[in-house]
């Protein structure tokens, strides 16, 4: 029977693929075949990143792009050239009580988290359609895009946008053979969380609202990512994979 899970002939565009989740995302859809392009700001860790791939046997190649700077995203979107596959990764979080969120950080999560993705998803859609070509978009959300919690306002507010482009979506474009789906995984140890979970008290509270009793890592929720992308997931769009550790279920 042919390998499902295979994705060797596909190319794809990994948002935020300089660390974390992304990089992880990106070194998992190589390692199953497809050609990936990193797109994130740092061209210092995307050449990291595709040089990993490459000495795994894998091809990549690098996009460095600021995504909230429409012109340098059109332009970084026509350098990647054709994909079937876009990973939406990039995204922050300030934690911030409601009263204390500075409307910088405002404008900047709802420029990164939303904006950018749907400016890209946008981007990419139309290529799609313009080559009648078939596709997959996974946007990588949070288990906050289903619930909230204290002092993440903006984030769950982004968090739940991207969850509800996610369902529209997949019914505007599953006529046209374009599957849209989200990854909402729980709190995973990565650069944008180390700061927060190195307070004892707050990974403690953490831990306390999973029931699998640990935080994920950056490859448990890459090998998620890849299965959505996947042939093996050809009959899911407009479904949220929560690789939460149960938090939801809560």
């Amino acid at each position: 029977m042919p390998d499902r899970s295979s994705l060797r002939g596909r190319r794809a565009l990994v948002t935020g693929a300089g660390r974390g989740i992304g990089r992880a995302a990106a070194r998992a859809l190589a390692a199953r075949g497809a050609d990936v392009v990193l797109m994130a700001r740092s061209s210092a860790e995307l050449g990291e990143v595709a040089d990993a791939i490459r000495a795994g046997g894998g091809r990549a190649s690098t996009v460095p792009v600021d995504l909230t700077d429409d012109a340098a995203l059109s332009a970084a979107m026509r350098e990647a050239g054709d994909a079937d596959i876009l990973v939406n990764c990039a995204g922050t979080n300030r934690p911030a009580p409601l009263v204390q969120v500075a409307a910088r950080d405002l404008d900047e999560l709802l420029a990164l988290n939303f904006r950018a993705v749907f400016l890209t998803t946008q981007r990419f859609v139309a290529s799609l359609l313009e080559r009648g070509r078939r596709g997959v978009i996974v946007n990588v959300t949070s288990q906050m895009g289903h619930v909230g919690a204290p002092d993440r306002s903006v984030y769950c507010a982004t968090k739940h946008a991207v969850e509800g482009l996610t369902k529209a979506l997949a019914v505007e474009l599953a006529g046209h053979g374009i599957r849209v789906i989200s990854v909402a995984p729980t709190f995973v140890e990565t650069a944008m969380t180390g700061a927060y979970l190195a307070d004892p008290r707050f990974r403690e509270s953490v831990l306390a609202q999973i029931p699998l009793g640990r935080m994920g890592t950056p490859e448990e929720v890459a090998d998620v990512v890849a299965f959505a992308a996947s042939p093996a997931a050809e009959l899911i769009t407009g479904s949220s994979l929560l690789a939460d550790g149960g938090w939801v279920a809560r």
